[in-house]
């Protein structure tokens, strides 16, 4: 699931009823970017509505995964609203990016407010699935940089499902609130207050990371060096002192209880997972949510990916994520067919 090539697999798929309402929403929103797009009719051949979707799929997953920190769940969300898409038979929609961004936002609401409950008895730490990126102009990259690391995603899971939506499309990709009403059901003076206190929740524990690359991945690098040979006077040199370790086993591969705090042990543990690795594991630095990675693997297979943030030069947190249920994204065989925007 997630690469494009699958998804006419979906129109086999038994499509869900409609919401109350979508439909004369989505055209009162439609006509705000009406110049984006011709009509697009009921009536208009597979071919088109499918090239309008797919042409649309990369800015949908990324809202997708944006609100549910999974590659899973954002490909089922997606495929669910290419279904809906698909069945639309009596109503010509004027904008399919209203239409379908609606319908991924209203998805991602109720999926996320259903696992929330999962994720409270989740065992050990929660983190999100880490992800490639995909090629975009340099400016877009700086600007949607922040939106995708892992720390600015943990960060809103601790929103509600219907603030984490109103934060995301207006802050993150653009929407007015006249819009953002349109795609949440919500009214516009209720969707500004939504977002105003998301906003200011989000910037009491946000963290602003370093935007060179470069550096980063040379620190990335050296991090690795310290790490595989058990350098642990070179770690801490590349550690900030309130370094934090976050690790996510998901209950099926081994995982610290709780956070790691501090250079001193955070360099010890990191050493030891190091020294645990197989003769025949592999280590190959990548970018990860636009942020310095990791990517081990063992026998051609992904078992670990380590994401760094960095700050002013040091190292402030490590992410390791080692249960498979979050590793298919970074796989040999699908890296680039899940990225990122």
């Amino acid at each position: 699931m997630g690469g494009t090539g699958e998804l006419p697999l979906a129109l086999q798929r038994r499509p869900r009823a409609e919401e109350p309402g979508l439909r004369r929403r989505v055209r009162r929103a439609g006509r705000r970017r009406r110049r984006q797009w011709a009509p697009v009719t009921s009536r208009a051949p597979v071919s088109d509505r499918l090239a309008a979707f797919l042409e649309l799929r990369p800015v949908l997953f990324g809202l997708a995964y944006r609100m549910l920190g999974t590659t899973t769940d954002a490909d089922d969300v997606v495929q669910d609203a290419f279904v809906r898409w698909q069945a639309q038979d009596a109503v010509e929609v004027e904008s399919p990016r209203a239409y379908l961004t609606t319908v991924v936002t209203r998805l991602c609401i109720d999926r996320l407010t259903a696992a929330r409950a999962r994720r409270e008895s989740y065992p050990g730490t929660w983190l999100p699935e880490p992800v490639p990126v995909g090629d975009s102009d340099p400016a877009a990259v700086a600007e949607m940089a922040d939106s995708l690391s892992l720390a600015f995603l943990v960060l809103l899971e601790e929103l509600d499902p219907l603030s984490r939506a109103v934060f995301l499309l207006h802050d993150v990709f653009g929407y007015g609130f006249p819009e953002v009403s349109e795609m949440t059901g919500e009214s516009p003076a209720n969707c500004r207050q939504l977002a105003s206190r998301a906003r200011r929740r989000v910037a009491e524990r946000r963290r602003r990371f370093d935007a060179d690359v470069q550096q980063s991945y040379e620190l990335a690098r050296r991090f690795v060096d310290a790490c595989g040979s058990g350098d642990l006077g070179g770690l801490m040199t590349l550690l900030a002192e309130d370094v934090v370790v976050w690790t996510d086993g998901g209950g099926k591969a081994r995982a610290a209880p709780r956070p790691v705090l501090g250079a001193h042990r955070a360099s010890r543990f990191l050493v030891g997972i190091a020294k645990s690795l197989s003769p025949q594991s592999g280590v190959e630095l990548r970018l990860l949510n636009r942020q310095p990675g990791v990517v081990i693997s063992d026998g051609g297979i992904a078992t670990a990916a380590v994401v760094l943030d960095v700050s002013e030069g040091r190292i402030v947190g490590v992410r390791v994520v080692s249960n498979p249920d979050k590793l298919g994204a970074v796989q040999p065989g699908a890296w680039g067919s899940r990225a990122v925007p």
